[in-house]
């Protein structure tokens, strides 16, 4: 291999509020010559996800935090293009956590097979990946079923379409909030839901309350703060939440104040359950057979927002903040 080079996003400082270009750099780097028992892997597409925010800040969190300096970390799936290790060879398609790079060297422990007869391969970053099994993990965790008025905020995202999706294959009624009629469209033409609403264009409560007038029994929560309480008024006796994400705080600068009508939670007798995909991986098998079979079936549509070249990593990325993408959001690098 003669002086290959890899371009690279590191994270140059932390950010104070919403991210800016200004807190990342790209960078070239030499790839070394491999060794026995490692894979050179060019990527081919690379995820960007809101939980990276968390990670750009100092202190300890549910997973460290990403280094200054050092080369940012995220899903990817690549090819393999030069193997010395016996389980992988060249053109096999793989997933890893060594995004936000052209190319990469690693162990085969680092690495995971995949079909790359599924197309496109991007699918295993969202329908097939994390948001994919995010969304799965959701449903269960509250145990969601056939009749059940389910809502989600941030429906047009990743994990949202896919979570409301799976919810109708389940049998329930779906109800999706999202921030423009664009994507209210494509919860209602393409996910099939059966009530979306712009929450920019009116009280969320009011919209929510036309959607579901006798009450929602699950909230899928994307999104916290307003949506959170919307969805602690419109939930009924005994109602479940699944406390999967709260994009509208990532880029606050201080702690805000909860919802005002967190009191529900007791007259209602309701449930809320935080989840972390990461504490699902003995579950991963039982995720790719159901959710797998049904995007080969065509009964799961995935849909996604492709940004091109490692240049534009950082745009896509501060994207998701600003409500860019129609569900998953990736960059394609070759």
């Amino acid at each position: 291999m003669d002086k290959m080079m890899s371009r690279e996003i590191r994270l140059a400082s932390r950010p104070k509020g919403l991210p800016t270009a200004a807190n990342f750099t790209l960078a070239s780097t030499q790839i070394a010559p491999l060794q026995d028992q490692e894979v050179l892997v060019r990527n081919r597409f690379m995820s960007v996800d809101p939980y990276m925010r968390g990670r750009m800040n100092e202190g300890k969190s549910y997973i460290p935090p990403f280094e200054l300096g050092k080369t940012l970390e995220g899903g990817a799936i690549g090819e393999v293009i030069e193997s010395r290790a016996g389980e992988f060879k060249p053109g096999d398609a793989v997933i890893s956590s060594f995004g936000w790079r052209e190319f990469f060297i690693a162990s085969p422990k680092e690495l995971h097979a995949v079909n790359r007869e599924v197309q496109p391969l991007s699918v295993y970053l969202g329908a097939l990946g994390m948001t994919g099994m995010t969304a799965w993990v959701g449903l269960n965790l509250v145990d969601v079923k056939a009749g059940d008025v389910i809502f989600i905020s941030g429906a047009a995202g990743a994990v949202g379409s896919m979570a409301g999706q799976l919810a109708k294959l389940r049998g329930c009624r779906v109800i999706g909030s999202a921030g423009s009629m664009e994507k209210v469209l494509f919860l209602r033409e393409e996910c099939g839901f059966d009530f979306a609403f712009n929450y920019k264009a009116g009280p969320i409560l009011e919209q929510l309350n036309e959607g579901a007038p006798d009450g929602i029994d699950v909230y899928f929560d994307n999104v916290g703060g307003e949506m959170l309480e919307a969805a602690l008024s419109a939930l009924r006796v005994h109602g479940r939440i699944i406390a999967c994400g709260a994009i509208s705080g990532y880029n606050d600068e201080k702690s805000r104040s909860g919802p005002s009508n967190l009191f529900n939670i007791i007259t209602k007798r309701l449930t809320m359950k935080g989840m972390m995909v990461l504490d699902w991986q003995d579950r991963q098998g039982e995720f790719q057979k159901e959710v797998g079979g049904y995007f080969l079936s065509g009964k799961l549509k995935h849909r996604e927002t492709v940004v091109e070249g490692i240049d534009k990593a950082v745009d896509a990325f501060l994207g998701l903040f600003q409500g860019k993408n129609v569900g998953k959001m990736v960059v394609k690098l070759f």
